[in-house]
């Protein structure tokens, strides 16, 4: 591999293994918050945190260049904002019936929902899905994800209740969703700009339901240190996270970011380990072992240029 070639690599995978780190993070968040903050009242102030941390930036993206803010593109970020919505509340409630490390593994299998929305909705990636590696790689990555689940005894003893692996599969199909639907705003209008004005609008449709279901005033009611932790859970897992998520989109497509997401359960089950004292069975860990092999063959994914021309024809 020549140099430019590398430096070319390291561009375009950059940001996507950022994104993995970052990521490995949030399920150990909301699930600490989950003590203090209803699921309603935690998602509207980590979403009103991350849209106040990113507004300075794009503000200064719309003044300086890009297309104007008009209705299309409010339409364009609103449709987007719908699964997302649904996907952060629904895996904070997950929490409640599974730890931070298993639901991490769980929420992989948005991949193979992602494979397939994106061959519906973008021809110009079905080269990657039809690379062997990468339909290697993501069957393994789901065995592995739906064995830890399966062999994952409830929190209180006994098997997972059948409406808390209802509620994770919830989450994980809304945040696929959300994952292509985002792709056509990014272009338009950039990593920032699409990332500040669709936190916007989630942070606009979480206020009505925490007004409604939640506890608008738990700010008031917990420790600083409390906030403190939602603050920097919102700042790094939602606005830094997601900026570099939809550079990650632009520059390897839909499929292959969330594939290499399937890292991320690694360092979730790690840090809930030192933290929780959660703790896998071996047949998990086989599980576990199985998903991150998965991964690697989808890493190996590499463009197909007779295939890439074929689809602009």
């Amino acid at each position: 591999m020549t140099k430019q070639e590398e430096e070319s690599f390291s561009k375009r995978y950059a940001a996507i293994f950022a994104t993995v780190a970052i990521w490995s993070t949030p399920s150990l968040f909301q699930f600490y918050l989950n003590r203090f903050y209803d699921p309603w009242a935690q998602n509207f102030y980590r979403y009103a945190v991350a849209f106040i941390a990113v507004m300075p930036f794009v503000l200064y993206r719309f003044r300086r260049s890009g297309p104007r803010l008009d209705r299309g593109l409010v339409l364009a970020c609103l449709i987007p904002a719908l699964p997302n919505v649904v996907h952060q509340i629904a895996q904070t409630v997950a929490l409640f019936h599974m730890g931070p490390g298993v639901y991490a593994i769980f929420i992989r299998s948005s991949v193979i929902i992602s494979t397939l929305l994106a061959l519906i909705f973008f021809p110009e990636e079905r080269w990657i899905i039809r690379q062997w590696r990468f339909q290697l790689g993501t069957v393994l990555g789901l065995i592995g994800a739906v064995g830890v689940l399966w062999f994952q005894p409830g929190r209180h003893g006994g098997n997972i209740a059948f409406s808390g692996i209802a509620i994770a599969f919830t989450a994980s199909f809304c945040w696929a969703l959300y994952s292509v639907l985002v792709k056509r705003p990014s272009a338009r209008l950039g990593p920032i700009r699409s990332f500040g004005l669709i936190s916007f609008i989630t942070t606009a449709l979480l206020l009505p339901l925490t007004l409604a279901f939640g506890r608008i005033a738990t700010p008031l009611d917990v420790g600083t240190n409390v906030n403190l932790i939602l603050i920097v859970s919102a700042v790094t897992c939602i606005s830094l996270a997601h900026v570099l998520y939809y550079i990650a989109i632009r520059k390897v497509g839909v499929a292959l970011s969330q594939t290499l997401q399937l890292l991320c359960p690694a360092g979730a089950l790690g840090l809930s380990a030192l933290f929780f004292g959660e703790r896998l069975t071996h047949a998990q860990l086989w599980s576990a072992g199985l998903l991150l092999f998965g991964a690697f063959l989808a890493m190996r994914v590499k463009p197909d240029t007779n295939l890439a021309s074929s689809e602009n024809l």
